[in-house]
Protein backbone atom coordinates (compact mmCIF):
# COMPACT_ATOMS: atom_id res chain seq x y z
CA UNK A 1 0.00 0.00 0.00
CA UNK A 2 1.50 3.47 -0.74
CA UNK A 3 3.00 5.89 1.76
CA UNK A 4 0.14 8.64 0.74
CA UNK A 5 -2.56 6.30 1.39
CA UNK A 6 -2.97 7.50 5.20
CA UNK A 7 -2.12 10.89 4.65
CA UNK A 8 -4.90 10.64 1.99
CA UNK A 9 -7.44 9.45 4.39
CA UNK A 10 -6.35 11.68 7.15
CA UNK A 11 -7.07 14.43 4.60
CA UNK A 12 -10.19 13.44 4.19
CA UNK A 13 -11.20 12.56 6.77
CA UNK A 14 -10.20 16.42 7.98
CA UNK A 15 -12.30 17.67 5.06
CA UNK A 16 -15.40 15.25 6.60
CA UNK A 17 -15.43 16.75 9.70
CA UNK A 18 -15.46 20.16 8.74
CA UNK A 19 -18.59 19.63 6.67
CA UNK A 20 -20.09 17.48 8.89
CA UNK A 21 -19.35 19.27 11.65
CA UNK A 22 -21.19 22.88 9.39
CA UNK A 23 -24.03 20.87 8.25
CA UNK A 24 -25.36 19.49 11.50
CA UNK A 25 -24.80 23.25 13.19
CA UNK A 26 -27.25 24.22 10.27
CA UNK A 27 -29.50 21.48 10.72
CA UNK A 28 -29.72 21.78 14.52
CA UNK A 29 -30.96 25.67 13.89
CA UNK A 30 -33.59 24.81 11.82
CA UNK A 31 -34.65 22.19 14.29
CA UNK A 32 -33.93 19.31 12.29
CA UNK A 33 -32.02 16.37 12.28
CA UNK A 34 -29.12 15.46 9.90
CA UNK A 35 -31.16 12.95 7.74
CA UNK A 36 -33.86 15.01 7.33
CA UNK A 37 -31.61 18.21 6.32
CA UNK A 38 -30.26 15.93 3.97
CA UNK A 39 -33.39 15.37 2.09
CA UNK A 40 -34.60 18.65 2.06
CA UNK A 41 -31.45 19.47 0.23
CA UNK A 42 -31.69 16.11 -2.44
CA UNK A 43 -35.60 17.68 -2.96
CA UNK A 44 -33.96 20.81 -3.21
CA UNK A 45 -31.52 19.79 -6.36
CA UNK A 46 -33.66 17.34 -8.13
CA UNK A 47 -37.38 18.36 -7.33
CA UNK A 48 -40.17 16.38 -6.50
CA UNK A 49 -39.40 12.39 -6.79
CA UNK A 50 -40.97 9.33 -5.44
CA UNK A 51 -39.95 7.84 -2.08
CA UNK A 52 -38.39 4.64 -2.87
CA UNK A 53 -36.13 6.86 -5.50
CA UNK A 54 -35.05 9.15 -2.50
CA UNK A 55 -34.03 6.23 -0.13
CA UNK A 56 -31.91 4.79 -3.02
CA UNK A 57 -30.61 8.22 -3.55
CA UNK A 58 -29.76 8.88 -0.25
CA UNK A 59 -29.06 4.94 0.38
CA UNK A 60 -31.03 4.68 3.69
CA UNK A 61 -34.13 2.31 4.14
CA UNK A 62 -37.18 2.75 2.72
CA UNK A 63 -38.28 2.12 6.94
CA UNK A 64 -35.80 5.15 7.75
CA UNK A 65 -37.23 7.41 4.86
CA UNK A 66 -40.57 7.24 5.82
CA UNK A 67 -39.76 8.05 8.98
CA UNK A 68 -38.16 10.90 8.22
CA UNK A 69 -40.48 11.94 5.48
CA UNK A 70 -43.13 11.84 7.84
CA UNK A 71 -41.77 13.96 10.91
CA UNK A 72 -40.90 16.70 7.39
CA UNK A 73 -44.53 16.01 6.61
CA UNK A 74 -45.66 17.13 10.06
CA UNK A 75 -43.43 19.73 9.68
CA UNK A 76 -44.44 21.45 6.90
CA UNK A 77 -41.57 21.09 5.17
CA UNK A 78 -42.51 18.51 2.53
CA UNK A 79 -45.44 17.23 0.62
CA UNK A 80 -46.57 14.27 -0.64
CA UNK A 81 -47.91 14.47 -4.12
CA UNK A 82 -49.87 12.25 -6.75
CA UNK A 83 -46.86 10.67 -9.27
CA UNK A 84 -48.25 12.08 -12.77
CA UNK A 85 -46.78 8.87 -14.42
CA UNK A 86 -48.38 6.08 -11.70
CA UNK A 87 -50.98 6.71 -10.07
CA UNK A 88 -50.31 4.14 -7.11
CA UNK A 89 -47.18 6.36 -6.51
CA UNK A 90 -46.48 9.21 -4.67
CA UNK A 91 -43.52 11.76 -4.61
CA UNK A 92 -42.40 13.98 -2.25
CA UNK A 93 -42.49 17.40 -2.64
CA UNK A 94 -40.90 20.61 -1.23
CA UNK A 95 -43.25 23.05 0.27
CA UNK A 96 -42.68 26.59 0.51
CA UNK A 97 -41.13 26.91 3.98
CA UNK A 98 -38.72 23.79 3.05
CA UNK A 99 -37.68 25.35 0.00
CA UNK A 100 -36.34 28.64 2.27
CA UNK A 101 -35.22 26.45 4.81
CA UNK A 102 -33.01 24.32 2.13
CA UNK A 103 -31.94 27.25 0.94
CA UNK A 104 -30.42 28.15 3.73
CA UNK A 105 -28.77 24.67 4.51
CA UNK A 106 -27.60 24.87 1.56
CA UNK A 107 -24.61 27.17 2.70
CA UNK A 108 -21.03 25.68 2.58
CA UNK A 109 -18.57 26.10 5.44
CA UNK A 110 -17.32 29.75 4.71
CA UNK A 111 -13.74 28.69 5.45
CA UNK A 112 -14.15 25.48 3.30
CA UNK A 113 -15.66 27.80 0.77
CA UNK A 114 -12.97 30.01 0.78
CA UNK A 115 -10.11 27.25 0.53
CA UNK A 116 -11.46 25.85 -2.78
CA UNK A 117 -12.53 28.98 -4.29
CA UNK A 118 -9.43 30.44 -3.93
CA UNK A 119 -7.84 27.05 -6.30
CA UNK A 120 -6.65 27.98 -9.72
CA UNK A 121 -8.80 26.45 -12.37
CA UNK A 122 -6.41 23.96 -13.57
CA UNK A 123 -5.99 23.25 -9.68
CA UNK A 124 -9.70 22.92 -9.55
CA UNK A 125 -9.63 20.54 -12.45
CA UNK A 126 -7.31 18.37 -11.27
CA UNK A 127 -8.84 18.11 -7.97
CA UNK A 128 -12.52 16.86 -9.93
CA UNK A 129 -10.87 14.62 -11.68
CA UNK A 130 -9.85 13.10 -9.00
CA UNK A 131 -12.69 13.32 -6.91
CA UNK A 132 -14.75 11.55 -9.95
CA UNK A 133 -12.05 8.85 -9.99
CA UNK A 134 -12.76 8.77 -5.98
CA UNK A 135 -16.45 8.13 -6.43
CA UNK A 136 -16.40 6.06 -9.54
CA UNK A 137 -14.71 3.39 -7.59
CA UNK A 138 -17.16 3.88 -4.74
CA UNK A 139 -19.95 3.43 -6.86
CA UNK A 140 -18.52 0.44 -8.66
CA UNK A 141 -17.91 -1.21 -5.31
CA UNK A 142 -21.69 -0.36 -4.22
CA UNK A 143 -20.05 1.55 -1.08
CA UNK A 144 -22.26 4.77 -2.23
CA UNK A 145 -25.40 5.23 -4.26
CA UNK A 146 -24.73 6.21 -7.90
CA UNK A 147 -23.99 9.61 -8.75
CA UNK A 148 -25.54 11.88 -11.67
CA UNK A 149 -21.94 12.76 -12.66
CA UNK A 150 -20.49 13.59 -15.86
CA UNK A 151 -18.42 10.52 -16.34
CA UNK A 152 -21.58 8.08 -16.60
CA UNK A 153 -23.62 10.47 -18.45
CA UNK A 154 -24.35 9.56 -21.99
CA UNK A 155 -24.31 12.91 -23.24
CA UNK A 156 -20.91 13.08 -22.28
CA UNK A 157 -18.22 13.40 -24.79
CA UNK A 158 -14.77 13.04 -22.94
CA UNK A 159 -11.72 15.01 -24.70
CA UNK A 160 -13.86 15.25 -28.19
CA UNK A 161 -11.89 18.29 -28.79
CA UNK A 162 -8.17 20.11 -29.58
CA UNK A 163 -8.17 22.54 -26.86
CA UNK A 164 -6.13 21.65 -23.76
CA UNK A 165 -8.39 24.43 -21.64
CA UNK A 166 -12.08 22.71 -23.05
CA UNK A 167 -11.30 19.09 -24.30
CA UNK A 168 -14.74 17.94 -23.11
CA UNK A 169 -18.39 18.23 -25.25
CA UNK A 170 -21.79 17.89 -23.52
CA UNK A 171 -24.38 16.58 -26.02
CA UNK A 172 -27.00 18.13 -23.78
CA UNK A 173 -26.29 21.82 -24.31
CA UNK A 174 -24.11 21.31 -26.77
CA UNK A 175 -20.77 23.13 -25.47
CA UNK A 176 -17.27 22.46 -24.87
CA UNK A 177 -15.82 22.52 -21.13
CA UNK A 178 -12.80 21.77 -19.23
CA UNK A 179 -11.81 19.66 -16.07
CA UNK A 180 -12.78 22.45 -13.81
CA UNK A 181 -16.54 22.55 -14.68
CA UNK A 182 -16.66 18.44 -14.00
CA UNK A 183 -20.35 17.91 -12.73
CA UNK A 184 -20.76 15.14 -10.05
CA UNK A 185 -24.40 15.85 -9.46
CA UNK A 186 -26.14 17.13 -12.22
CA UNK A 187 -29.52 17.36 -13.16
CA UNK A 188 -29.48 17.08 -16.53
CA UNK A 189 -27.63 13.49 -16.25
CA UNK A 190 -28.83 10.55 -18.12
CA UNK A 191 -26.95 7.37 -17.69
CA UNK A 192 -25.32 5.69 -19.91
CA UNK A 193 -26.17 1.66 -20.95
CA UNK A 194 -23.11 -0.37 -19.39
CA UNK A 195 -21.07 -0.60 -22.46
CA UNK A 196 -21.22 2.85 -23.28
CA UNK A 197 -20.42 4.16 -19.79
CA UNK A 198 -17.28 1.84 -19.99
CA UNK A 199 -16.07 2.90 -23.20
CA UNK A 200 -16.83 6.81 -21.82
CA UNK A 201 -14.62 5.91 -18.84
CA UNK A 202 -11.57 4.26 -20.73
CA UNK A 203 -11.26 7.53 -23.16
CA UNK A 204 -11.99 10.12 -19.92
CA UNK A 205 -9.25 8.13 -17.64
CA UNK A 206 -6.74 7.65 -20.44
CA UNK A 207 -5.68 11.24 -21.47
Amino acid sequence: MPASFDQINFALGRLAVLWRAGAWQAAAAEGLNPAQAEILGHLARRGPVRQVDLAAALGVSAASLSDSVASLAGKGLVMRQPDPRDRRARRVALSAAGQEIAERLATTPDALKTAVSDLPEAEAGRFLRTLTTLIRALQEARAIPVQRMCATCTHFRPHAHADAARPHHCAFVDAAFGDAQLRLDCGEHEAAPAEEAAALWRRFDAA
